[in-house]
């Protein structure tokens, strides 16, 4: 009689692992279960950090060789899925170099490092601060490499704008959310606007104040971004089918400020009724 073949015992994931990656940190994130099985929804969630990552590890290959290695500020860390990530499959194997979770829920900071501390991620470090308050902490270096803020909520991302600007990163990678501040502005002057130019149709109804609201302030960081030495890329962090929220801004500094951006800027403020935001989100 034919001998039967045993099964194929299952891999922990349909995705390629890297070597040396850890399945301890994806089952500690909850990204695998106890079995090593992985559920839609974690898919989505692991894909999506994964093609982030697939960015990020290009640019921290672009940084200069140094002794101390790459600095990292991860902001909105929130579980700290990126940061996790990123330090398992490029600071760990690199020997050298910090990241910064920087969290305004105490309870998730406390677990990261936690964590971080039972995985042996020694260069790995958890702040209880907002973005703003991250700008002058002195647990953070006055130099920082790369920005990450991933679904950075409202202002957040302005924020942590001016903390890469402060800190004179090379890159920053920014993936918006819910931006809801230029959509009130534009809400508060709708009336007087659509008197003064027919443009204001664009903003009239709540839900197309919202989405213009949301396309501008994305608009207005480019050009800010650009003003301030940076060259910018604008690409889609993943499919339509996995988030609403997947646009990507990525920034490397190049030293040359562009006096056009900074013109185009203004003129759009000026325009859009945004002039009082010269004087605080986007002051050249």
């Amino acid at each position: 009689m034919p001998k039967h073949k045993e099964a194929a015992t299952p891999k922990p994931l349909d995705l390629d692992l890297r070597p040396g990656q850890s399945i301890e940190l994806l089952k500690a994130l909850h990204i695998l279960t106890r079995e090593g099985k992985l559920n839609q929804d974690s898919r989505r969630k692991l894909k999506q950090v994964y093609h982030l990552f697939q960015f990020i590890d290009k640019l921290l290959k672009e940084l200069p060789a140094s002794e101390t290695g790459p600095t990292l500020a991860d902001h909105g860390a929130g579980k700290s899925y990126l940061g996790f990530i990123i330090y398992d499959l490029f600071f760990k194997a690199l020997g050298r170099g910090h990241i910064y979770g920087i969290e305004t829920r105490a309870e998730l900071v406390a677990s990261s490092q936690a964590l971080a501390q039972r995985l042996g991620f020694e260069r790995m470090q958890f702040l209880n601060l907002s973005v703003a308050e991250s700008a002058h902490s002195e647990a953070l270096p006055a130099q920082i490499d790369v920005v990450t803020a991933l679904h950075a909520c409202d202002t957040a991302t302005d924020d942590a704008i001016a903390f890469g600007l402060q800190k004179k990163a090379k890159f920053m990678v920014l993936v918006p959310c819910c931006q809801a501040e230029l959509a009130r502005v534009l809400n508060q002057h709708k009336a007087l606007n659509l008197q003064r130019t027919p443009l204001a149709e664009l903003w009239r109804h709540p839900l197309h104040t919202r989405e213009m609201g949301s396309q501008l302030t994305n608009v207005l960081r480019c050009l800010y971004l650009e003003a301030q030495g940076y060259q910018v890329t604008v690409t889609e962090l993943v499919g339509w089918e996995h988030s609403m929220k997947n646009e990507l801004i990525l920034a490397k500094y190049t030293g040359q400020k562009k006096r056009s951006a900074a013109e185009r800027l203004q003129a759009l403020l000026e325009e859009f009724g945004l002039q009082d935001l010269a004087q605080t989100r986007f002051h050249i």
